[in-house]
């Protein structure tokens, strides 16, 4: 319930009374008015008299030192005999909060976590662009594109490509994603040479490894050929490829950079577009002069 239930009955004690009554499911919003001094107390009262009649579940607080008062709702629910009631905690959470509040030993069993959960609180703008990187000519045949920046980053990789997770077969964990030009195979290679696509001298070469194809068809011939996998299927596969990652990656505080690499192949084909165009340029600025 709301915080407007509780006002609308003027009376705290009122307010949780009425709504167990109707809702045998209990869960109190305690921090309409004290938290400690009224809010817990109320909803032990109520929970206590109603008994059986209702499952009391727990207690929500929305406002607050959420760590001091949760520590401190817990000792009060214990020695009320609530030991089994959970204290749910909201109030602008996040992922950087939580990590703060379990840090101080918060006694929160759920969290409830709304408005920074269904927007984009940190990035409501995708940094993301369309770049072209083939185009088909006359004949059919796929001609590469490039695009140039003074940015090493923003330098497009021409070429149809595919990407692959490399997974290492011994320790079951990514060495990092590969992307490939659609002529190459790494699946049949034995020895992969894997480097950052801007700084080339961090490199490392991989054996005994697994190249999953990441790609699926989505849109075929202008028709939708992709059917998308039930929840509960999307959630296991999402279980199952977090633990490919190392705990470095997953950290929320500077975590390391996920691989990302190019092949060879990728690498090569790129600087020779780069070259043809500076040359090109450098034609035209002779042609000037």
């Amino acid at each position: 319930h709301a915080h407007a239930l509780v006002q609308a009955y003027q009376d705290e004690y009122v307010a949780f009374h009425k709504y167990a009554r109707r809702h045998k499911d209990c869960v109190f919003l305690v921090d309409t008015y004290d938290t400690l001094k009224s809010g817990v107390p109320n909803a032990i009262r109520v929970a206590k008299e109603l008994g059986d009649q209702i499952n009391f579940i727990g207690i929500r607080i929305d406002s607050g030192d959420l760590a001091y008062l949760s520590k401190e709702a817990r000792k009060m629910l214990d020695e009320a005999g609530f030991k089994d009631a959970k204290i749910f905690a909201s109030s602008d959470l996040d992922e950087e909060t939580i990590l703060n509040l379990k840090s101080q030993g918060a006694k929160i069993d759920v969290w409830g976590i709304g408005t920074k959960l269904i927007t984009a609180y940190d990035q409501p703008a995708l940094g993301a662009v369309y770049k072209l990187v083939a185009i088909e000519d006359e004949n059919g045949n796929m001609v590469d594109t490039i695009k140039i920046s003074g940015n090493p980053e923003k330098v497009t990789t021409p070429g149809l490509k595919r990407v692959y997770r490399i997974i290492n077969k011994i320790n079951k964990k990514a060495e990092g994603d590969y992307i490939a030009l659609e002529s190459e195979n790494p699946q049949k290679e034995e020895r992969l040479k894997m480097f950052h696509p801007v700084y080339t001298f961090i490199s490392k070469f991989v054996t005994n490894f697994e190249a999953r194809d990441l790609h699926h068809t989505i849109f075929q011939d202008g028709k939708l050929v992709y059917t998308s996998p039930p929840l509960k299927e999307i959630q296991q596969f999402t279980k199952e490829n977090l633990k490919l990652l190392w705990d470095e990656y997953k950290r929320t505080m500077n975590p390391e950079q996920y691989p990302v690499d190019l092949s060879q192949a990728c690498w090569d084909n790129k600087m020779e577009k780069i070259r043809k165009v500076k040359e090109k340029i450098e034609k035209m600025g002779d042609t000037e002069h």
